[in-house]
Formats: C-alpha cells, sequence, structure tokens
C-alpha cells in the first residue's frame, strides 16, 4: 500500500524543479494564455466576485494563481508542505489571494466548505484510491457545480523520476483514459464532456502524442433520489 508520507516526500523532493515544465510553471506567454482560455471556459466567472473553485493537488499553486487572478476565490489544497510554501510564494509575488492548506487532496481539509468548481489536473494516477477521491469532491461541489479533471493516459510514465514504492500497484498509475474516467464519474454527475487537449501544443509547451484531455461535468442541481448526490 501507497503511504502519505512517501507521497508528500516524494512531492517534497520534486518542488525545485517542478515549475520547470512548461504547463507547470507557466513561464512562457503563450502556454499561460493557453492554460487561461481553457480556465475562462471551464470555470465561467458567474455571479460578481467570480467562483469558488478548490484546486486539489495544487502543486506549487500555478493554476490556483492563474484563476485568482481571473478573479475567482481559490482554495488550494496539497499534501506536500514544501509544494504549498512554494504556491503561496507564488501568489504573494502576483499580488492575489489565495488560501492554500496542507492535506490530503482525496480527502481536501476544508471543514465545511462547499464550492462551485472542483479542478484536479494530472492527480489521479498518483491516488491509492482514486474513486473515492471523485466522491470526495462531488461532495464539496454545491448544486450545479463543475467537476473539472484535467487528465491523461500517458505513453511513458508522467514525471522522470521514480514514484514511490509499490506505485505499479495503484489503480490508475500511468493515468486514465477519458473513457474510464467518464465511466468512474457517470453516477456522480451530470451532462459530462470531454475535450481534447493533446491537439494543443501551446498547452504543452510542445507537442504530444499520449492522451490528454479535460472532463468537465456538473453535480446535480437537485438531489438525485436516495440522496446519492449529498453523500
Amino acid at each position: 500500500m501507497v503511504g502519505m508520507n512517501e507521497i508528500a516526500a516524494y512531492w517534497d523532493a520534486a518542488v525545485s524543479a517542478f515549475d520547470d515544465e512548461p504547463d507547470h510553471g507557466l513561464r512562457d506567454a503563450r502556454v499561460r494564455a493557453a492554460w487561461a482560455r481553457r480556465l475562462d471556459d471551464w470555470i465561467p466567472s458567474g455571479a460578481p466576485g467570480g467562483a469558488d473553485v478548490l484546486d486539489v493537488g495544487c502543486g506549487t499553486g500555478t493554476l490556483s494563481v492563474l484563476l485568482a487572478e481571473r478573479g475567482h476565490r481559490v482554495t488550494g489544497v496539497d499534501v506536500a508542505p514544501r509544494m504549498v510554501a512554494a504556491a503561496e510564494e507564488k501568489a504573494e509575488a502576483a499580488g492575489v489571494a489565495v488560501t492554500f492548506v496542507v492535506g490530503d487532496a482525496a480527502a481536501p481539509p476544508v471543514g465545511a466548505g462547499r464550492f462551485d468548481a472542483v479542478l484536479a489536473r494530472h492527480l489521479l494516477w498518483t491516488l491509492p484510491d482514486p474513486t473515492a477521491a471523485l466522491r470526495a469532491w462531488a461532495g464539496r461541489l454545491r448544486p450545479g457545480g463543475r467537476l473539472v479533471l484535467v487528465e491523461g493516459r500517458w505513453r511513458q510514465s508522467a514525471t522522470a523520476r521514480p514514484y514511490v514504492p509499490e506505485a505499479a500497484a495503484l489503480p490508475w498509475h500511468g493515468g486514465v483514459t477519458a473513457t474510464e474516467l467518464a465511466l468512474a464519474v457517470t453516477p456522480l454527475v451530470e451532462d459530462i464532456s470531454v475535450e481534447e487537449l493533446d491537439d494543443d501544443p501551446d498547452l504543452w509547451g510542445k507537442p504530444v502524442d499520449d492522451e490528454r484531455y479535460a472532463l468537465v461535468a456538473r453535480v446535480p442541481r437537485q438531489p438525485r433520489r436516495g440522496g446519492e448526490a449529498d453523500r
């Protein structure tokens, strides 16, 4: 069984080079603009003051900061303390207010907080129980809220460094296809859409040849019979 302490230690060790990946650091203006356009589509502002967004597995906080710059109220959660420290520094440098919390992204420690959107990017492959995480995230959404999952199925490991011991036993090690993820999410949501992302090199700073996509879904506006949507 992969332990959370091992996962936290892995990502803490990776923090110094994490933003070197174009889609992590968003240092290139073209890459940053490409992500900003997608986020505007996936998480519209809605009411004045933006949306309440939970960024699970926020890493160094780049997307959290980008969302805050676009007027949203953002909470970022990550299991790695050094990642969260880097995210806090990034938000301060950008002059935006983001709440960052150290904790298990699969079970976000945000109390009774509810959100208009939950965002997860390239996270599910790292989790010991991704289906439980999906249930937890859906449960954090307000009625009609959006679940935004940016995922993929990698032709090679999602990281150049060997992952934690026993990682090969993780349910979605190496990523998850859009078809498989849609099947897992269907009991929790409605109005599922899948947007291919592997054909847009601006998002990644280079062409890619593996499956990358965004699955966007909405939880029901009314509780389903038996209260399933509220659990």
